[in-house]
């Protein structure tokens, strides 16, 4: 009991593309292990083809914004990032389906990239565009704050501390450690920055974003211009059209839709009835 609560540990279940990027990440490091063991040359150009390499990127690499979060530095690494993202990225995929899922993982992988770009060339000392970047860390930092922002008051049994938390509080904790090391050239210099690109971006699309994702919501801007389009040159062929009959001594009208109004309904419409023809 914990406050007059039951408490119940169990798993979440292992959703569609949470247990595809699992797979994914733990096949990558495998590959890279075993190419360590028997072919380092060859484990040494999977590195610097999948790594995020700023100078690289630049250079026409730009499938290394997405390629880096499959890479990993050692067990702890895969093993910490893949059980945070099972852990927290489930219940968010329950919720919100998993196309929508992908599409936010894929943006704040993403995002952590492009922060990670934006400051290894930035003045900042200790940063350098040959730096690599590994880890599928900037999409986690992603799910935890989109966790902490949508669940914020339910309470996470912080094991193997004997106490629980709210998500915000620890949240919130964790964008401080991060913060506090990415000054710490010590503890991880220019991945960190990473951390902080995820978290950035995460909330940047739980605050911001449409609320069915932003594939659906560019696919409705797109067919709403479009259809805008379409009925300007609709309207616009009907005013061309009436001038041409009148130029030859016969009349037509167009409503303000570009809609062809037949004479008897024009009649109806100016004495005979209230309401013209509607579209």
């Amino acid at each position: 009991m914990y406050r007059g609560r039951t408490l119940s540990l169990s798993f979440p279940p292992f959703t569609y593309w949470i247990k595809r990027i699992i797979i994914a990440c733990v096949a990558v490091y495998f590959l890279q292990v075993v190419l360590g063991a028997v072919a380092p040359s060859a484990a040494g150009y999977l590195f610097s083809f999948g790594a995020l390499i700023p100078a690289a990127v630049l250079h026409g690499w730009i499938w290394q914004v997405v390629t880096y979060s499959f890479l990993h530095a050692g067990v702890m690494h895969v093993l910490i990032n893949m059980l945070m993202l099972w852990m927290f990225g489930a219940q968010e995929e329950m919720d919100w389906g998993p196309k929508k899922f992908l599409e936010f993982y894929l943006f704040c992988i993403v995002g952590a990239a492009l922060t990670t770009i934006a400051i290894a060339y930035s003045p900042i000392r200790g940063v350098s565009p040959g730096t690599a970047t590994i880890g599928a860390s900037g999409g986690v930092y992603g799910v935890l704050m989109a966790f902490g922002m949508l669940y914020g008051d339910r309470e996470i049994f912080m094991f193997p501390l004997p106490f629980m938390m709210k998500a915000k509080y620890m949240v919130a904790i964790m964008i401080l450690l991060v913060i506090i090391a990415t000054f710490q050239p010590s503890q991880g210099g220019i991945a960190n920055f990473a951390h902080l690109g995820g978290l950035f971006f995460g909330f940047i699309y739980v605050k911001f974003m449409p609320s069915r994702g932003l594939s659906y919501g560019a696919t409705e801007r797109y067919f709403s211009l479009r259809n805008a389009y379409y009925r300007w040159k609709r309207r616009r062929a009907a005013r061309k059209f009436e001038v041409y009959m009148r130029q030859h001594n016969r009349s037509v009208s167009f409503d303000e839709h570009g809609n062809y109004i037949p004479p008897d309904e024009l009649e109806k419409k100016n004495g005979g009835s209230k309401s013209g023809w509607v579209n």
